[in-house]
């Protein structure tokens, strides 16, 4: 590659090269969100020796669940905000850090209320997720664009599928070293930690801002323009936002409760529970990047329009899928129902941050945000559902099902037309995203 065209958004997509800043940063920042993903939900698998532990009921479980999602809201807002000023690469190495006291110190909690505040601090590293949006954004030129942050967003969220698999098994060694229940669980999230502290490592030392160098290499703050806080009426923003709930919001939700749902409902082990409950996650190796390349696809043939109702589309099948699932009655069925619905929400997934880079080209990181935690909203909304004593974990799901097929139909009415950009609009981040 010449060096002038070293320092510029790649056109292609060469997955197994790390030739390039581009390919080095792409493969470090997917790495990055599956290492906070596996942080962020190293607990789940393991809440059936945790609930029984702590002592805590279902409303207690519910609170946690939602905890385990909120504080992500406001954290992706500000990181967004963040990746416009600092840069990714300064963003994300102290999120790393800070992120990963909460999860080496969850093991001192001693009650539901000490876990609860634990949950909920650990809550801020999803807010990763931005930071690889964002920074996939910058290496990449518009035509791969949706493909990239699809593959980095998807195999970063495949880090909730590993851990949903793994975390149980370190549980299990550290119980076999003569360790207790009570103190294994514990124990076992250092693993997470250290991994999130490695990252940080990683990121520091393989990374830029942009393929032509760091922010502060290039001057780019010194010509940041403000933030045009008028994007937020733009309708479209919403409806991706709502969207996104729809689809990352249940991916969140579901991470979090499956392996109670089948420990309870299947009475399955919590080895097995948490193994199909990572095969849910698992999909994302392929699901979620497939989303962002049919909707490059579509996009090259039919404009912002056909990524639009590409997205209305698989968000209604996923609504669809849920309600099998709600209503499957044996296990074979369930797990049936379960990939059909993943595969769809996954690639709604996708077909969304295909969209997002497009909307408003001068504030990519701020809608990237604003998107990302309209996902962390869902969650948070769905986690009253699970927690409610008078509605069972069936009907919660029956009831999600509706609401993502009636945002669907909110999504293929919304016009997502590309805005032409005016030359005084443009952007250093622009001319590095374009």
């Amino acid at each position: 590659m010449s060096a002038i065209s070293s320092n510029q958004p790649l056109s292609k997509l060469p997955l197994f090269s790390l030739n390039t800043v581009q390919m080095r940063t792409f493969h470090t920042t997917w790495l990055m969100f599956f290492v906070c993903f596996f942080g962020w939900f190293g607990l789940a698998p393991l809440m059936p020796t945790i609930r029984e532990d702590l002592g805590l009921t279902k409303s207690q479980v519910g609170n946690i669940i939602i905890a385990s999602v909120s504080g992500t809201i406001l954290a992706r807002l500000i990181i967004g905000k963040l990746c416009d000023t600092w840069g990714p690469r300064k963003t994300a190495i102290r999120l790393l850090i800070a992120g990963s006291l909460p999860v080496f110190l969850v093991g001192l909690s001693k009650d539901y209320t000490s876990f609860l505040l634990f949950r909920l601090a650990i809550s801020v590293i999803g807010a990763s997720f931005v930071i690889t949006q964002y920074h996939t954004s910058m290496m990449f030129a518009a035509n791969i664009k949706g493909t990239a942050n699809a593959v980095t967003g998807g195999w970063g969220n495949l880090g909730g599928g590993i851990t949903n698999m793994v975390m149980p098994l370190i549980f299990t060694a550290i119980i076999g070293f003569g360790y207790t229940k009570a103190e294994a669980w514990r124990y076992a999230m250092i693993v997470p930690g250290v991994m999130m502290l490695i990252a940080a490592f990683l990121y520091y030392r393989f990374t830029k801002d942009t393929p032509a160098g760091n922010f502060d290499e290039i001057g780019y703050n010194k010509n940041k323009t403000r933030t045009d806080w008028s994007i937020l009426a733009d309708w479209r923003i919403w409806a991706l936002t709502m969207a996104y709930a729809m689809c990352f919001g249940m991916e969140i939700t579901f991470d979090n409760v499956a392996s109670l749902h089948f420990t309870d409902t299947f009475h399955l082990s919590q080895s097995s529970a948490g193994f199909w409950a990572g095969i849910f996650g698992f999909m994302n190796i392929f699901a979620r990047a497939l989303g962002g390349i049919v909707s490059d696809k579509v996009g090259a043939r039919f404009g912002m329009k056909g990524k639009g109702t590409l997205l209305a589309l698989v968000l209604l099948l996923e609504g669809c899928g849920l309600l099998l699932f709600a209503q499957a009655g044996s296990l074979v069925f369930a797990i049936i129902s379960m990939l059909s619905f993943a595969l769809f929400l996954k690639m709604a997934n996708g077909a969304t941050y295909g969209i997002v880079p497009f909307i408003n080209e001068k504030n990519v990181g701020l809608v990237s945000g604003i998107v990302g935690a309209g996902g962390n909203l869902g969650g948070m909304l769905f986690g009253f559902l699970f927690k409610s004593e008078s509605i069972s974990y069936v009907q919660a799901f029956t009831y999600i099902g509706c609401i993502v097929i009636a945002v669907s139909v909110i999504v293929m009415i919304t016009r997502f037309v590309k805005k032409p950009v005016t030359e005084k609009e443009i952007t250093p981040q622009m001319a590095f995203a374009e």
